[in-house]
């Protein structure tokens, strides 16, 4: 009789999620809210990455200190925790810390998929930008943050964190989907600010967005990324002049030091993916914006009639 592959699943308001198990690949687990794949982990191999732009962000990662150094990591959006138990995997006792808004998606997966034994995991529960908008220690700023959401929910246990514990990061992921749509408010110039000032001076940030052909909104937060960090790359598998490409995923890396990532480009590959800095990307981001809490766009919608 065939065992039921399904984990979990659970209601996120009127949204759902949902855990399961690959019938051909066992060990291997998607998460999906409202039929969109969030995240796959290979309980098996916590190496083995799926998708091609979490592989970039990973190689990225191995660059950003010495081989099996400690990495403090900041994870804004846990999933099911891929590149956390990736960290966990590649350098053993590195400080990680995740920012979560759904509490109830985060105590599901790490029950039904725990942590590796030793892993240095804390997490916030609550909207990323209101934690971002807190003081930092030492920091008085006359203005209030401005989101109502309260910065830290309601949380359980031992992993509990808070949000001055978000400081000095080496490496901050920022992968803020609200099921299939990154809203602006997490994708703003302002927002961005936060992001570098709760970063180590040397600290890589690494945006993962989805977009395709003519690329408006990877171009107005490469733009937006750029008055914030010196040094900004985008990296994408699709071609970026082809008008007829599919929607996928572009990977912004950010940094005020230059990037790993284009000093030794042969990190991404092979296949090595396309990549735009320095000149390149000047041309590419051409006119676009910046975005801002008053000029900013949600990412996206994936199900419009455009990407068929």
């Amino acid at each position: 009789m065939p065992r039921n592959r399904r984990v979990f699943s659970l209601m996120l308001d009127n949204r759902k999620a949902k855990l399961m198990e690959s019938k051909r690949r066992p060990g291997r687990f998607e998460l999906s809210v409202d039929g969109i794949p969030q995240s796959v982990v290979s309980m098996t191999d916590p190496t083995t990455l799926e998708y091609a732009y979490i592989q970039h962000i990973a190689r990225a990662m191995d660059a950003a200190a010495e081989p099996g150094a400690p990495l403090f990591t900041v994870h804004l959006g846990a999933g099911a925790l891929t590149l956390a138990r990736y960290v966990a995997a590649t350098r053993a006792g590195s400080p990680q810390l995740a920012v979560e808004f759904e509490p109830a998606l985060y105590t599901a997966v790490v029950a039904a998929l725990p942590l590796p034994s030793g892993t240095d995991l804390r997490v916030i529960f609550g909207d990323a930008r209101a934690v971002a908008d807190a003081d930092l220690p030492d920091e008085k700023r006359s203005s209030a943050p401005s989101s109502s959401v309260p910065a830290v929910a309601a949380a359980a246990a031992e992993s509990t964190a808070i949000d001055t514990d978000w400081v000095d990061a080496q490496f901050t992921v920022v992968d803020l989907w609200d099921a299939a749509v990154i809203r602006h408010r997490v994708a703003s110039q302002e927002f961005y600010r936060r992001v570098a000032a709760r970063s180590a001076a040397a600290g890589v940030v690494a945006v993962n967005l989805l977009d395709g052909h003519p690329f408006e909104y990877s171009r107005r937060q490469a733009a937006t990324l750029r008055t914030v960090f010196d040094h900004v790359a985008v990296v994408l598998d699709a071609e970026p002049e082809d008008d007829e490409g599919p929607l996928g995923n572009v990977v912004i890396f950010a940094s005020d030091e230059p990037l790993s990532i284009v000093t030794i480009p042969e990190l991404l590959g092979p296949p090595r993916p396309h990549m735009l800095h320095d000149d390149s990307l000047t041309s590419w981001i051409a006119e676009a914006r910046i975005m801002t809490d008053a000029d900013g766009t949600d990412s996206p919608d994936p199900d419009d009639p455009i990407w068929d």
